[in-house]
């Protein structure tokens, strides 16, 4: 049923594939977007998202006619444009005029529970069965829920120079993070 050596290795395989940490300077850059960011909110959804895809995520992408690659261009697409939005400082997502939908998305989805993620734990059922695989879940949206509810002390701690200097650093690893997804994913 559960194992340790398999929740550990799915929460961290999970970890670095949503890269949390990684997406401080954009979760900022959004909060000051939209006024707010609504850590419950965004956690919810990006687990209901991650769990849904665990259960059901490809024959619903089957369903729909799309398959796991064309999922993953889309949210290639999107990050690639948050990433020139960090970069170029040039606003092609408009802030919500209600911040609890800015919470589902960008954040939830693509940010979190982006293309990388949800194909990561659907290609997770062939190694591990799903109890541990929920598990890790959990695990990863325990952290993401105490990320984004830090935001404003992480905020203060880096000032506004260090928030600018991550922000653009980041950009350009949203880029090549996109990028990736966009090359591995499109058929040539």
């Amino acid at each position: 049923m559960f194992s340790i050596d398999q929740i550990l290795t799915i929460t961290f395989t999970l970890f670095a594939v949503i890269d949390i940490l990684g997406s401080i300077p954009v979760l900022v850059s959004l909060k000051e977007k939209l006024g707010h960011i609504d850590a419950g909110k965004a956690t919810l959804a990006s687990g209901f998202l991650m769990v849904l895809f665990l259960l059901v995520g490809e024959p619903f992408l089957k369903l729909m006619s799309v398959d796991v690659h064309s999922f993953a261009v889309a949210g290639s697409i999107v990050i690639f444009v948050i990433g020139l939005e960090m970069i170029l400082g040039i606003e092609f997502f408009k802030g919500e005029q209600d911040a609890r939908s800015g919470s589902v998305v960008p954040i939830a989805f693509p940010l979190i529970a982006g293309s990388g993620t949800l194909t990561t734990i659907m290609s997770l059922k062939a190694n591990f069965g799903e109890y541990n695989i929920l598990a890790g879940i959990l695990v990863n949206l325990i952290v993401i829920y105490t990320v984004l509810r830090s935001l404003n002390y992480i905020e203060r701690l880096l000032g506004k120079a260090g928030l600018m200097v991550l922000r653009k650093f980041f950009g350009v690893i949203l880029l090549a993070i996109a990028v990736k997804i966009f090359k591995s994913n499109i058929n040539l």
